[in-house]
């Protein structure tokens, strides 16, 4: 009987696997995106981790550290976020010799203690975008201005805006210095050259012109504004409508204006993209108190609505209002304070909740739109 041969098969699939090629790891470009996509997802801590590890590979990777610092200023690591954006601008060693623009921005923001440096981070933003857009203005389009352009538009003029913020902010010194007034309606004229007809703009200027009594200006830079996009489709949450922080602070000059159409019209458009927007519930509910106040300085009626159905309006929205701050742990503890407050008021007056409020928020809607609804609760034309 012969040797028997012995058996290799069964040693092939392990030289295969012992012999595998390793994974190979994610590329830079990859990484980026992903942390990127983590921050549009708010997933702020994983993001972290994702620039990291770029900044592991590549230290010196200024998007990297743009998106850390972004991940560490919305973790509440202030710090830490400053001294990662700071390490973005020269002298610091391994800035690059012109720094993002982000960088001064998010620092001035986060110079609230000092509003010189503030100031001077924003105005070298100004500077960097603004030699940006000449290049872009220089290559000439025979389309016209691109959206990366308008890009470069809108944040110059939001670094503007947020100078005329810290002259105008009354908890600085600032603001009682004798140029304050000068040196903003400058900074304004150069955001309107720069994007004319720019919403945010428009309304801050309406802002200055509101502190210098001058009502009617402010109205007319507020109808400006508005008319920009009072036509678009509220409800498909059209891209050129502008951001809800921006649409608010329309709606609270319109209430200081007495201007109460507009700013439930308005308020209309943001509840029909997020129904779950506390300051919009308050905001509401605080412009149904003042028509019912005003409603009762006219004999009872404002628009053929009686004060009373007015004040119930507002106990609902502000009622709302209430449950959706504790639902979600609302930052805004002041909010809170200024709703309850309305709430005691109300109740003095024997205003109570509606007693089945569901589906009332759409009929108040549409009565705002014209609704010839008979009982009329919240008709404002």
């Amino acid at each position: 009987m012969g040797r028997t041969r012995p058996k290799t098969r069964k040693v092939k699939p392990l030289i295969t696997e012992n012999t595998a090629e390793p994974a190979v790891p994610p590329s830079v470009p990859a990484l980026l995106e992903k942390a990127q996509e983590l921050i549009v997802r708010c997933d702020y801590e994983l993001a972290g981790r994702f620039a990291r590890r770029v900044l592991e590979r590549e230290p010196g990777n200024v998007e990297a550290k743009e998106m850390l610092g972004v991940t560490q200023l919305e973790t509440g690591e202030l710090d830490a976020a400053k001294e990662t954006f700071q390490s973005l601008i020269p002298p610091n060693p391994g800035a690059p010799a012109i720094p993002p623009p982000s960088a001064h921005l998010y620092l001035a923001q986060l110079s609230d203690d000092d509003p010189h440096l503030a100031l001077k981070h924003y105005q070298a933003a100004v500077d960097i975008l603004s030699a940006q857009l000449k290049g872009k203005e220089r290559a000439v389009d025979p389309v016209g201005p691109g959206e990366d352009e308008a890009e470069l538009k809108r944040n110059i003029v939001r670094a503007l805006i947020g100078m005329v913020e810290i002259w105008m902010d009354p908890s600085y010194d600032l603001c009682f210095d004798p140029a304050a007034e000068k040196t903003c309606e400058e900074l304004l004229n150069l955001a309107l050259q720069t994007d004319p007809g720019n919403t945010e703009a428009l309304q801050t200027l309406a802002s200055v012109r509101m502190s210098q009594q001058r009502p009617d200006d402010a109205k007319a830079c507020l109808e400006q504004a508005w008319s920009q996009w009072k036509d678009l489709d509220l409800v498909a949450d059209d891209p050129r409508l502008p951001p809800i922080p921006s649409r608010l602070a329309l709606v609270k000059l319109f209430l200081e204006l007495a201007l109460y159409t507009p700013a439930l019209l308005v308020l209309q458009g943001i509840m029909a993209t997020d129904d779950q927007e506390v300051e919009a519930w308050y905001l509401e509910g605080w412009c149904f108190f003042l028509m019912a106040e005003q409603a009762q300085e006219n004999g009872g009626k404002l628009d053929e609505l009686t004060w009373e159905e007015l004040a119930r309006d507002a106990r609902d929205c502000l009622e709302t209002c209430q449950m959706l701050h504790i639902n979600q742990e609302h930052p805004d503890k002041p909010l809170l304070e200024h709703v309850r407050e309305l709430i005691t008021k109300l109740d003095a007056l024997g205003i109570q909740p509606s007693p089945d409020k569901e589906g009332s928020d759409e009929e108040g809607w549409e009565d705002v739109e014209g609704s010839d609804d008979e009982d009329g609760d919240v008709e404002m034309s």
